[in-house]
């Protein structure tokens, strides 16, 4: 008898500490998007001495993007990176103006949620910021085709890697019956043949990508672009 209720009292604790580990991760508060206000201004700067293309293929997010030598990589398209390190959702949506809807785009490619995860925010809390992006990059230009690459397994964060495959999930099923959005899972061919992200795809911080994992990247995301992107009639 003793020994039952020994282990039940074991379990009423574990319970409540998963409880108040879960509503802590729930918690987790944006971060101050004043932090990143030098990229930002960056960005500016470029824009005030050149003229920005019209109808370009647009990549925004985080420093998985802002690392991504778009330009070279996409030599046919016409191109513009606005990725910034160390930016979650929240900051993406913050200075969407600044990165994404001036622009006005005729396809963006989004890259961020890693970082999210990995400060504390639930799989649902990337999808509702994910959402929000959408909602003010289509009410900008209902005709954009936005692309959500899949959040990547990573060496650095392996452990979060049940988190960011249902935060991929929940993207994946809110994408499925909207016809401007799409969603490219990359991270399957990260993975080794023991399931585990494969290093030589990884520089020496175990989060970012070498050339190679950008190799594997731009050979699968390329025929995804000229599928969605919009074929420009000349006119004579």
């Amino acid at each position: 008898m003793h020994v039952r209720r020994t282990a039940a009292r074991s379990l009423i604790v574990l319970c409540l500490l998963t409880a108040g580990a879960s509503a802590s991760y729930a918690q987790a508060v944006d971060p101050d998007p004043a932090r990143l206000v030098e990229e930002i201004k960056a960005f500016d700067q470029w824009d005030s001495k050149n003229t920005p293309p019209a109808h370009a293929v647009l990549f925004a997010g985080s420093s998985t993007i802002r690392m991504w030598a778009t330009g070279s990589r996409f030599p046919t398209l016409t191109v513009i990176n606005r990725g910034f390190g160390g930016s979650q959702i929240s900051d993406v949506n913050y200075f969407v103006e600044q990165t994404v809807t001036r622009y006005s785009p005729d396809v963006v490619v989004f890259y961020a949620g890693d970082n999210d995860i990995a400060a504390g925010k639930t799989p649902e809390r990337v999808l509702a910021d994910y959402q929000q992006f959408v909602g003010r990059v289509l009410a900008a230009k209902p005709a954009t085709e936005i692309i959500f690459i899949a959040v990547k397994p990573s060496l650095a964060r392996w452990t979060m890697w049940p988190a960011m495959q249902d935060a991929n999930a929940r993207v994946k099923t809110y994408t499925a019956t909207r016809k401007n959005l799409h969603y490219i899972d990359l991270a399957a061919a990260m993975l080794g043949r023991d399931g585990t992200p494969r290093p030589e795809l990884f520089v020496a911080d175990g989060l970012h990508m070498t050339a190679e994992g950008y190799d594997l990247w731009t050979a699968q995301l390329a025929p995804l672009i000229t599928q969605v992107r919009p074929v420009m009639r000349v006119v004579r």
